[in-house]
């Protein structure tokens, strides 16, 4: 398959480079790290770069010109998205941008798209997603937040976990179940509404590498207006897949994999303690190295795979899941593989210094863990191949 840009393709990656150029200065290296639930901070000193790409159309490239996206063909959003990645860039959109927006384009009614899609283009809001619960994760669908209708309102009782950003975000949508006599996939509704609501408690999951990323999301008797409601009642699983369908990307992460190989072969070669390291002088280091080489170029196909099917206005399913495994899995092989080049040295983790080459080695080994579990496990994903893919029947 010839993945070559064409005439329009190539001006068009002109262009993208041309922008980055001119306006990548303005959003730090590791501020693309914090896109969903960027602190106060970031979303301060990230201001200049999203308007940057608002002004150009880009900070919404999949969604239609008529609600202020920029209509892009898949092929487009692509390049963008490569050529970002390249660069240690991120389009900040988060959530928001990602998956609620081009959901209520879909489901939402005209109030909920007039009040919600302006403030999402413009930063003005920041989303988490609630969707695992302590007893439902993989299997969702058996999730347990109760909404009890009481006339206008639903009344929200139960708990959320591995919230990304929700102790930064100021709105959030989830799943709940408004009927609890319905089976599991049915009865449960995706309702949306502000973190400041009364009764919604928000608390912190601290990882091993010692950063903030996910949170616990307690809701005791919050009362939730019924207008907040996205799509029919009780039909919420069948919304919910809709944003999944926007959650599985795949260039930017792949792009963002072979960009981390970069960085290590360039701190092996400048670091003085990586230069001095029985790892990066032993020739199997440099054999492991050569292997996540070729294998962040297979994950980079993976994501062509997708896109091709995007171009023909089809949903990239398996193919996705194939994409996801393919290339958490190998984040992690990478981490331990930055970790074997410090040798003994890489475990010496100085906590007061995490910026330093060494440190954001241990840190990335430790934090690494979480990435075959965030947005679907890697058994979740071995199973959409196994019975959508290979058409083997479910154990």
């Amino acid at each position: 398959m010839d993945w070559d840009d064409n005439a329009q393709e190539s001006e068009f990656r002109a262009q993208v480079r041309t922008f980055i150029a001119e306006h990548g200065a303005k959003q730090r290296a590791d501020d693309g790290e914090e896109s969903f639930g960027n602190s106060p901070e970031v979303r301060a000193r990230t201001k200049p770069w999203r308007d940057a790409l608002v002004a150009n159309g880009w900070i919404a490239p999949a969604w239609p010109k008529s609600y202020g996206g920029a209509g892009m063909l898949p092929k487009e959003q692509f390049i963008l998205n490569e050529e970002l990645a390249e660069n240690g860039l991120s389009n900040v959109g988060g959530f928001g941008v990602m998956m609620l927006g081009p959901t209520l384009m879909i489901h939402g009614d005209e109030e909920q798209k007039a009040e919600h899609l302006g403030k999402i283009l413009a930063g003005e809001v920041v989303w988490a997603q609630g969707w695992s619960e302590p007893s439902a994760g993989s299997d969702l669908a058996s999730l347990q937040t109760r909404a009890k209708r009481d006339g206008d309102e639903y009344v929200v009782n139960g708990q959320k976990i591995w919230t990304s950003g929700a102790q930064h975000a100021d709105w959030i949508y989830m799943l709940a179940r408004t009927d609890p006599d319905a089976p599991k996939h049915r009865g449960i509704s995706l309702l949306m509404f502000s973190m400041r609501t009364p009764g919604v408690d928000v608390r912190p999951l601290i990882n091993m590498a010692d950063q903030h990323g996910f949170n616990e999301v307690f809701f005791e008797d919050v009362r939730v207006p019924v207008k907040n409601r996205l799509g029919e009642e009780n039909r919420g699983w069948y919304v919910g897949m809709t944003l999944t369908d926007y959650e599985r990307s795949g260039i930017g992460s792949a792009v963002g994999t072979q960009r981390r190989l970069k960085q290590l072969l360039d701190v092996s070669r400048t670091d003085p303690q990586a230069k001095q390291a029985e790892g990066t002088r032993s020739k199997s280091w440099r054999l492991y190295f050569a292997d996540r080489w070729i294998e962040a170029e297979i994950a980079r196909l993976f994501s062509y795979l997708s896109i091709s099917i995007q171009a023909r206005n089809l949903v990239p399913n398996y193919e996705a899941s194939m994409s996801k495994l393919y290339t958490t899995e190998l984040g992690q092989r990478i981490a331990h593989t930055a970790l074997k080049m410090y040798g003994l040295q890489g475990m010496a983790w100085d906590a007061k210094r995490p910026e330093n080459g060494r440190g954001r080695v241990a840190t990335g080994y430790l934090s690494a863990v979480s990435s075959t579990i965030a947005g679907g496990t890697s058994e979740i994903q071995r199973g959409i191949i196994a019975t959508r893919g290979l058409g083997l029947p479910r154990g």
